[in-house]
């Protein structure tokens, strides 16, 4: 005889308790989706921020978001903590879409301990880090938290530990972006460091391993938060921030715009999109965007804007560093990094924070299949004696290792000067470049006219009845015999002098050409590049 199901009032019990459980459940999880009491709350709005769940639903395509870990509590006893065991434990996790695409997030709770990492919060960004790196994915974070958690002592500096090996583990493997919503202080800043973009928000957002309270303890100096480690210091003065914005909804738009930009992970080319900007688009005004002489300065910006799809482009870093210009653009659809000096700043002179700046943008595009094209107007390195101290050669190196490491597809062009080292750093075709191109105005050379004349012809320049005559005509004749725009083709330097205007249609030839270039480097653990 077969046994059936039981249906007695013990049957309808069991069903009961079940429905409770369920009910249960769903007011725990309403629990944790309303976080704390209004009052956390209307302060966090107070202080011109929004709530974790409302920066997610921002970042996020609408309906996409699935959390994980929305149940988790703290498990430390003493100091108070026993009382007061909220739901999420101040971090909120999980993943969603980004233009129809796979992204990890997790997103701090100031309203929760002031968003204070303990053992529980460290494990769930544990958790959903180590899901974005299993399922090859973008990893971002929503940073707004007071550090660690001081009542759970050790426990939460552990937690962070875990935090900076996952990030190095992630580090060229998927795309890692810091948000800083709001404060960043102690050891707490070093994750957001590992990352590959880390953006601020004027005001609300400060980053600093000390204080200015421990500043003027140690120092005697006085300085506000954002005086010490705003959102413009990093941006402008340290470098440790790549983009700065006025307010939150601008700031995670444009998360949402650079992940557009962005592969997956560094299996995958990054994602093409479609254009109606003409692949063989001449570019007629850029003969007049760039004076033919070489000491006469213009904005790179506007070049970049007429090469690239519909004038846009991403500049990183735009406020540090001015005198490069490190940019992600579309061209024909597919992404390029763009690597140009900019002759609107010092001339467009290498120096070192510039040689930082374009080396871990180099290094970036090559970890993420991002091919690299460079725009040459470079008189030099950068003189001084604060530079030489400062170390340029160690950091001018940087540049030089991250484009002879790189296996992307790489095309240069000269636009106009490429002088000494500088043009060798800037991905000439001696350290690996694909392609190299020159506009009829360039002129590649050791050094400038006026210098070299008078190196090589100083005796007779001295001992001349008329030395600045004798002086410029040694200069004229430098420049007719050793600068003139076809000197280097003519040796095999660069593979062709272009007309300006086709540089755009010439550049989409050669990376769809490129598009299928494979590159091994010497089988070894890791390099041993510049620090």
């Amino acid at each position: 005889m077969t046994d059936h199901a039981e249906t007695g009032p013990s049957g309808t019990a069991a069903a009961t308790d079940a429905r409770g459980r369920v009910a249960e459940l769903r007011a725990i999880r309403e629990e944790a989706l309303r976080g704390p009491s209004e009052a956390a709350t209307a302060a966090q709005y107070a202080k011109g921020k929004r709530t974790a769940r409302e920066r997610i639903a921002l970042l996020l395509d609408e309906g996409s978001f699935n959390e994980v870990g929305a149940l988790r509590r703290h498990r430390a006893t003493g100091f108070g903590l026993e009382a007061k065991r909220p739901y999420t434990d101040g971090v909120v996790t999980g993943w969603g879409l980004v233009h129809g695409r796979p992204v990890f997030v997790y997103a701090h709770d100031f309203r929760i301990f002031g968003g204070a990492l303990g053992e529980a919060h460290a494990a769930k960004i544990h958790k959903i880090m180590d899901m974005a790196i299993t399922a090859g994915a973008p990893l971002v974070s929503l940073n707004d938290g007071a550090g660690a958690r001081i009542q759970e002592g050790v426990s939460a500096l552990a937690g962070y530990g875990g935090i900076f090996q996952r990030n190095t583990r992630a580090s060229g493997v998927i795309p890692q972006i810091s948000v800083m919503l709001g404060p960043c202080a102690g050891g707490a800043a070093y994750s957001p460091a590992l990352t590959d973009f880390v953006f601020m928000v004027r005001e609300t957002a400060q980053m600093f391993i000390t204080g200015p309270d421990v500043v003027q303890a140690v120092t005697g100096a006085q300085v506000s938060q954002n005086g010490l480690g705003g959102a413009d210091v990093h941006a402008a003065t340290s470098g440790v921030a790549h983009f700065a914005y006025d307010d939150e909804e601008s700031c995670i738009e444009e998360v949402r715009f650079l992940l557009s930009l962005l592969p997956a992970n560094n299996r995958e080319n990054p994602p093409a999109a479609p254009t109606e900007d003409p692949a063989d688009r001449r570019c007629e005004s850029l003969v007049d965007l760039v004076p033919a002489e070489g000491n006469q300065p213009y904005d790179m910006r506007a070049v970049i804007e007429e090469l690239v799809d519909d004038g846009e482009f991403l500049e990183v870093h735009e406020r540090w560093a001015e005198n490069i210009i490190c940019a992600l653009a579309r061209l024909d659809g597919q992404v390029v990094g763009v690597v140009a000096n900019q002759p609107q700043a010092l001339a467009g002179v290498l120096d070192i924070s510039a040689s930082e700046k374009a080396a871990r943008f180099v290094q970036m595009c090559d970890a993420f299949n991002i091919p690299i094209l460079t725009l040459l107007d470079v008189p030099g390195f950068l003189p001084g004696v604060d530079q030489e101290h400062g170390g340029i050669i160690r950091h001018g190196a940087k540049l030089l290792y991250a484009y002879c490491n790189a296996t992307v597809p790489r095309i240069s062009v000269v636009l106009r000067k490429a002088y000494g080292g500088a043009y060798i750093v800037m991905d000439s075709q001696s350290i690996g470049a694909d392609v190299t191109l020159a506009w009829p105005t360039n002129e590649i050379a050791v050094m400038g006219a006026e210098g070299a004349a008078n190196v090589i012809f100083r005796r007779q320049i001295a001992a001349a009845e008329d030395p600045e005559g004798t002086r410029l005509r040694m200069v004229k004749e430098y420049k007719a015999e050793l600068m003139h725009p076809y000197y280097a083709a003519e040796r095999g330097l660069v593979d062709d002098v272009i007309e300006p205007a086709e540089t755009r249609a010439v550049l989409v030839q050669a990376f769809a050409m490129l598009r299928t270039k494979h590159a091994d480097l010497p089988v070894r653990k890791h390099g041993n590049p510049p620090q």
